[in-house]
């Protein structure tokens, strides 16, 4: 079978324009190649831009979360200086009405004492009452006793009138007497009223005073007390670690730790907004690097695609040809093939019997066993 050959000889054109054939989709395929990757090294680029505004964010976000914190420790490390300042306070406070509780029991002791004096001399001045009522009672009698003697003895003698007069003188000094010692009686019952007065006073002080002294001593007590619990307080304002101390805020050692975190968080999202700052920069020297790559690759490509284009000629109106060249040059060239020595479709119609098809008195068959034969055969001798 005849075929095509071009001018640089038997099988020459057929294998150049293979070898140019492969050639271009080789370059054609590298190109493509250059482009994706071109494309995959632009996306990476802005990645990683995107990766580095987003880290430089964060950075800048912790940077602030640190302020705000080292801010609330230093506001409760002032909150907990007051809470002490006031159980400083509290504590003076409470000494001051310990002491003056103490002033109290010891005016209680005076007092009671004064009390215990008044009531002594109260009783003392009762007992010289009842001492000159008794005297006074004994000159009364004794008065009686000589005015019954001078009555009986101016009623025995009439000359005795001189004696009886002696005896009345006596008995009108005695009742004199008398008189007198019962009026020294009766200041002394005024005076040992007074007395008892001024004993009824000093103990009713003294009751006063040992109320008063209870009172203090209450009011210490409570003093103590709170002083305890701002002493607690303050010391929960100062260390307390295990939850709030009052009103939903917690102690100054709290907001200490927590600062100390937030500035260690800080330190970290410091030095993680350096290294993302780091990281942005080498992404962006890498995306720079891959923009540039990119740039090469698109030019490679648009170089290739160029040179793949310059390898095969314009397919406009050469539908079933085929590409050849002279070893210099492609071009399309034209299929001829010479097909008389092989069997053609009308030929074989011609000459051979088709097994589908029907043939009247075919001259071809010249005899048939009866076998082949069924039906009725009208015409003819058999």
């Amino acid at each position: 079978m005849p075929i095509y050959r071009g001018e640089g000889g038997a099988g020459d054109a057929t294998n150049d324009a293979s070898s140019q054939a492969v050639l271009a989709t080789a370059a054609a395929q590298q190109a493509e190649a250059s482009k994706n990757t071109a494309a995959n090294s632009a996306s990476a680029a802005a990645a990683s831009a995107s990766a580095a505004s987003t880290s430089a964010t964060n950075a800048s976000n912790s940077a602030t979360s640190a302020t705000s914190s080292a801010s609330t420790a230093t506001t409760k490390a002032s909150e907990a200086s007051s809470s002490a300042s006031a159980a400083s306070t509290s504590a003076s406070n409470a000494a001051t009405s310990a002491t003056n509780a103490a002033n109290s029991a010891a005016s209680v002791g005076t007092s009671a004492t004064n009390a215990a004096n008044s009531a002594t001399a109260a009783a003392t001045s009762a007992t010289n009452a009842a001492t000159s009522a008794s005297n006074a009672n004994t000159s009364a009698t004794n008065s009686a006793t000589y005015a019954s003697n001078a009555s009986g003895s101016a009623t025995a003698a009439a000359g005795y009138v001189a004696s009886a007069t002696t005896q009345a003188s006596n008995a009108a000094s005695s009742a004199s007497a008398a008189s007198v010692s019962a009026s020294d009686a009766a200041s002394s019952a005024a005076s040992a009223l007074t007395q008892a007065g001024n004993a009824s006073t000093s103990a009713t002080n003294a009751s006063n005073s040992a109320s008063a002294a209870s009172t203090s001593a209450t009011n210490a007590a409570s003093s103590a007390t709170n002083s305890t619990a701002s002493a607690t307080l303050a010391n929960d304002w100062a260390t307390k670690t295990s939850g709030t101390v009052a009103g939903g805020e917690y102690s100054a050692k709290y907001h200490a730790q927590a600062a100390s975190t937030s500035a260690s968080n800080a330190s970290t999202s410091a030095s993680n907004a350096s290294t993302s700052a780091t990281n942005a920069s080498n992404s962006a020297s890498a995306a720079s690097t891959s923009a540039s790559n990119a740039a090469t690759s698109a030019t490679n490509a648009a170089n290739s695609a160029t040179l793949a284009s310059s390898f095969i000629p314009s397919q406009t109106g050469n539908s079933g040809k085929y590409l050849t060249t002279n070893g210099t040059t492609p071009s399309w060239g034209t299929v001829s093939v010479d097909l008389s020595a092989y069997l053609t479709s009308a030929t074989a119609a011609s000459t051979y019997v088709s097994l589908t098809g029907s043939y009247s008195d075919p001259s071809w068959v010249t005899s048939l066993a009866g076998s082949k034969i069924s039906g009725t055969i009208s015409g003819g001798t058999f």
